[in-house]
Parts: structure tokens; sequence; C-alpha cells
């Protein structure tokens, strides 16, 4: 659930957690609230947001966390690494597929999102509702 207080949105989360962003990023705030949405989904394990200030991590595998946001940073970087290397002007996202999970990677000015996923999960639709 989001709720705006003055210049401040939080936002609460199923297991109790709140997380105070400042209203001055206004897509961190977005994202986190289509993030928050988009966890409810079948096949969602949960997802990875930052910026160059702020963090939300939700897993379902709390016990995974590290390993992770490791993985998503090294995705993340390399992709820029590769567009850079192949002269590509824009990725708009990366999809990283593994035996049971597959990841979504998707760059957005200052914001890094990563979506973990069951493998047989549908990432069109969330690549849709993350760009809106």
């Amino acid at each position: 659930m989001l709720k705006q207080k003055n210049s401040q949105v939080e936002i609460e989360f199923p297991y109790g957690a709140v997380i105070t962003v400042g209203n001055d990023d206004s897509v961190f705030t977005d994202l986190a609230a289509s993030l928050a949405e988009i966890r409810k989904l079948d096949g969602v394990r949960g997802y990875i947001l930052r910026s160059d200030t702020s963090a939300i991590i939700d897993l379902t595998e709390q016990e995974k966390i590290i390993e992770y946001a490791i993985l998503s940073s090294q995705i993340s970087e390399s992709s820029v690494e590769m567009a850079k290397q192949f002269n590509l002007t824009d990725v708009e996202s990366v999809l990283v597929e593994g035996k049971t999970v597959k990841m979504l990677c998707i760059n957005m000015s200052r914001n890094r999102v990563s979506v973990f996923m069951d493998k047989i999960a549908t990432h069109d639709s969330i690549i849709k509702r993350i760009l809106q």
C-alpha cells in the first residue's frame, strides 16, 4: 500500500515492513508502487529496486538476498558494457533465464530494477507495467 505524507511516501509491505521514500525522486516512488503491485502476481519471487541513494529489496527467499543483489548488480553493469561494445543505443531490458528462475533487469535513468520470477512466469506484462 502506498501512502503520501507531506514530502514523503510510505510503502507498506505484506510482512509488516514500511519504507519511507523522499518525494524528490518521483520516478523511484512510482517504480516502488508499481513493483509492490507486481510482487503480488503469481510466479513473481521478488524484486530489487535501487537508485543512487535508495534501495528496496522484497524477496521471498530472504536467505538469498546477498546472492540476488550481487547477481542483479553484475547483470545490470554487464548489460551496459555489452551495449557499449556493440554500439547499441538503448537496451530497454535484459532477461536472464536459469533452470528454475528468471530475472528481468531494467535500467531507467538513475534507477535499476530487477524482478525475480519462476521460469514459467510471463515477463512481457511486467515489462509493460514497469515502463508505463
